[in-house]
């Protein structure tokens, strides 16, 4: 189910919305307590910190299981608390109050407060962070009194919490962050049982927790390393493990009929092709048009997708977003292409694109469409030219702006840098006016679609399977792929 995200009530108190989106789960399926949940899912990160990238692996076992964050985003989109149980903003939103949960422990016994919060933020200021575009924009952090933490900002930021929901900005123990990050120490649902790094891991459910009654029906979890598709398909249907992530349409056609249950969820998952514009070719912007008319985006979402998703417009703002501008991408025009290749200076390219294994179908498609505007696209991790990545997009248009295109920002792989969107997006977060701030978002989108380094083919929903043995709730979060990888919290044993 799709929900575009709620920004209701974030200047004032989180708790409204923290009661609002925890509700409970249907009535018809009340969830169960007990059981054994295995997942099978890509992977290759080897520590728990995440001032490197996690992959879907690590996302899971981190955010979704082991560690806490101060806010979370619920399925629904709403934002609640989760150390926080909630915030207040000054008039301007440049100072921000949090109130953080009393009585939470660590999984080795240390209590939780404020010095955990400031110590474990604090880490993302430095440069090679993935979340250092949003404590870039932190000026001071400090707690006040046992139970809050305040931050002042350098400029206004309406949208301030969704961002403490990143999962980059896990919450350690203070004074033992170092054992933290190797051992996983956490204030999760899901204590570490056993840990092998880019293998497997073995969790039990933590007893008195303070999300007992809402979240974490399984007493334990094992998760297991598994890059193929292929290979996670044949341990499903083996009985091995109880879900999978990125099941492609003709698989999924295939394991209905088997009766094993699919599921997805439509939201702002998105395949982007970066290019390097600090370097190479890719640096001449008649080229990067060249790219955007030489992709026949109707045809890969029909075969690669089966039509499920929606045509990207090379910007990374997605349906889910509210100020998403509705951009038309561009068409499939083989001439244009040409026409942009000569004004490069070329009359024929070849390029080396660097992808993972489950994108080649994606990486084919591309490359069958190029040919005819004589572009060979070759997928060679070697001396690559570009990269194709999966983006699981973000809750508001600043954070997943300045994540991808901020200069400075870990995450800005292609080192594209625009003066205009800069302006623009400093302009936007300073606006409290709703209208206004649409209107940048906007031109910041229609930048990127216009000159940027990346071409954004298709928005395409995150799909997974699982035995007819588990329950899942009846909307499913879209903020990453297995319900916003938080599958182990919200889901039950049949």
């Amino acid at each position: 189910m799709r929900s575009r995200i709620s920004r209701r009530g974030l200047i004032g108190s989180g708790v409204a919305a923290s009661m609002l989106a925890a509700t409970g789960f249907p009535l018809r399926a009340q969830p169960r307590q007990g059981g054994r949940l295995r997942m099978a899912l890509p992977g290759s990160v080897q520590t728990w910190d995440t001032r490197q990238t996690p992959d879907l692996f690590m996302l899971v076992a981190g955010i979704g299981m082991v560690f806490d964050t101060l806010t979370e985003v619920a399925a629904d989109g709403t934002l609640k608390g989760e150390l926080a149980t909630g915030w207040q903003a000054s008039a301007d939103a440049r100072v921000w109050t949090f109130a953080l949960r009393e009585g939470v422990a660590f999984h080795n016994g240390k209590p939780f407060g404020p010095a955990d919060v400031v110590a474990s933020l604090k880490l993302h200021k430095a440069a090679g962070s993935p979340a250092q575009p949003i404590m870039a924009q932190v000026r001071s952090i400090r707690a006040l009194g046992k139970t809050h933490v305040q931050f002042t900002l350098s400029q206004p930021n309406a949208d301030f919490p969704y961002l403490m929901s990143d999962h980059h900005l896990l919450i350690y123990p203070a004074g033992q962050i170092a054992e933290a990050m190797e051992q996983g120490i956490g204030t999760g649902l899901y204590r570490v049982e056993h840990f092998v790094p880019g293998q497997r891991l073995q969790a039990r459910r933590v007893q008195a927790h303070y999300k007992d009654g809402q979240a974490g029906w399984f007493d334990a979890i094992d998760l297991s390393v598994m890059n193929g598709a292929p290979d996670r398909i044949a341990a499903l249907q083996a009985g091995r493990v109880d879900v999978i992530p990125d099941v492609p349409p003709a698989d999924a056609a295939r394991l209905r009929s088997a009766g094993v249950q699919t599921f997805e969820a439509a939201g702002n998952g998105h395949v982007a092709f970066t290019m390097r514009t600090d370097a190479g070719p890719f640096a001449n912007p008649d080229l990067r048009r060249a790219l955007k008319y030489a992709v026949d985006r109707p045809a890969m979402l029909r075969d690669v997708f089966g039509g499920r998703g929606s045509l990207g417009a090379d910007h990374p703002v997605g349906p889910l977003n509210p100020f998403a501008a509705g951009i038309v991408p561009p068409p499939y025009d083989p001439d244009r292409a040409r026409y942009n290749l000569r004004q490069a200076g070329l009359s024929s390219l070849t390029l080396k694109v660097a992808a993972p294994e489950d994108l080649g179908p994606v990486v084919d498609s591309y490359a069958a469409a190029a040919r005819a505007a004589g572009i060979r696209i070759v997928a060679d991790d070697d001396g690559a030219d570009w990269l194709a990545v999966q983006w699981a997009g973000r809750p508001t248009e600043d954070w997943i702006l300045s994540a991808a295109h901020g200069a400075g920002s870990a995450l800005n792989i292609g080192g594209w840098s625009d003066a205009r969107l800069t302006a623009l997006l400093s302009a936007a977060r300073e606006t409290l006016d709703t209208g206004a701030r649409q209107a940048l978002y906007a031109q910041a989108q229609q930048e990127i679609a216009d000159e940027g380094n990346v071409v954004i083919p298709v928005f395409t929903p995150f799909t997974g399977a699982a035995r007819p043995t588990l329950v899942r709730p009846d909307q499913i979060g879209a903020l990453h792929r297995l319900d916003d990888a938080r599958l182990a919290e919200r889901w039950w044993s049949a």
